[in-house]
């Protein structure tokens, strides 16, 4: 009887490899990934590896930090109900995941707001920023992005931009307690927002540098910026005591790295050794459809991550 269900039992064991292997291999390869997280700190967004990880949120974040990411970017994080943010921080803390950007207030694409001076708009996005201090310390973020809107085509430049730093200064009264950071992003116009007023680094730099305020710093996408004016490494140099985050996206097409003009390796280790320790969203669409498209999307990462 022993001897049999010896037998049995050998049986089983020695089954088990082949019935196995594939949830095997696959929990030995999270693990090893898991492990092995990248050497810049880059942050996906929902939906972009929904077919490997389902539509369940909570599972994506655990398909994310699978893979080696250690943050999430989530522009729409302010529409979610408190139910929602309040389980995505709690699985975000259990991951030791950081959270990335969301978009801090109404943002004014067609009209100007900001650059108008006008006291009822800047009271409304001064309203917009104490409301996501509470999204932000709800979710644990520490940065929210910042566009100044559509420019004034009454006022001289010059007018337009005291008029955006009176109103970031207000908000910045709003931030400072809490150790927030607003993150001013420059746009391009020729493929994406065409008449917004904020559009290329020196120019946000000199905001900043203006402004004044820990809370007030420079979001710098490397993708609107290749289209608005190139020269990538000498303007974050030029840049960098004032820039807190960076986005990335492939030009043409705004993709994930490799499949555009831009050199990424070679951004991304100029990155890594000036000692940059803060997150990189990674506010692109995915080159190609389906569960493959998102593995390539990590593949990718992994190439230009190597240096």
């Amino acid at each position: 009887m022993k001897r049999r269900s010896f037998i049995k039992k050998g049986a089983v064991l020695a089954s088990a490899p082949f019935i196995t292997t594939g949830l095997f291999a696959r929990a030995i390869m999270n693990k090893r990934i898991a492990e092995n997280p990248f050497k810049l700190n880059y942050a996906p967004h929902f939906g972009m590896f929904k077919h490997n990880a389902g539509e369940n949120l909570l599972d994506q974040l655990q398909f994310m930090h699978d893979q080696g990411f250690r943050s999430l970017e989530d522009n729409g994080m302010k529409g979610r109900s408190i139910d929602v943010q309040t389980k995505i921080a709690k699985k975000m803390n259990k991951l030791n995941m950081d959270m990335g950007v969301f978009v801090g207030h109404k943002i004014y694409w067609r009209e100007p707001n900001l650059t108008s001076g006008e006291k009822s708009l800047q009271d409304e996005f001064v309203k917009n920023i104490k409301e996501s201090v509470e999204v932000a310390k709800r979710v644990n973020a520490t940065w929210m992005t910042v566009v100044p809107g559509h420019v004034d085509l009454k006022k001289e430049m010059a007018y337009q931009t005291v008029n955006v730093v009176e109103a970031l200064r207000r908000a910045c009264e709003v931030l400072e307690p809490h150790g927030l950071v607003m993150v001013l992003e420059p746009l391009n116009w020729w493929s994406n927002h065409a008449g917004q007023f904020l559009t290329e680094i020196p120019q946000t730099y000199e905001i900043c540098r203006a402004v004044n305020s820990p809370s007030c710093k420079i979001l710098f996408d490397i993708y609107h910026q290749q289209i608005s004016e190139g020269n990538l490494i000498p303007n974050i140099d030029k840049s960098w005591k004032e820039i807190s985050y960076f986005q990335i996206g492939d030009n043409p097409g705004r993709k994930e790295p490799t499949t555009g003009e831009i050199n990424y390796n070679n951004v991304f280790e100029h990155i890594y050794n000036k000692g940059y320790k803060g997150i990189l969203g990674m506010e692109h669409g995915n080159s190609q459809k389906g569960k493959s498209g998102e593995l390539e999307v990590i593949k990718a990462y992994r190439k230009v991550d190597n240096f």
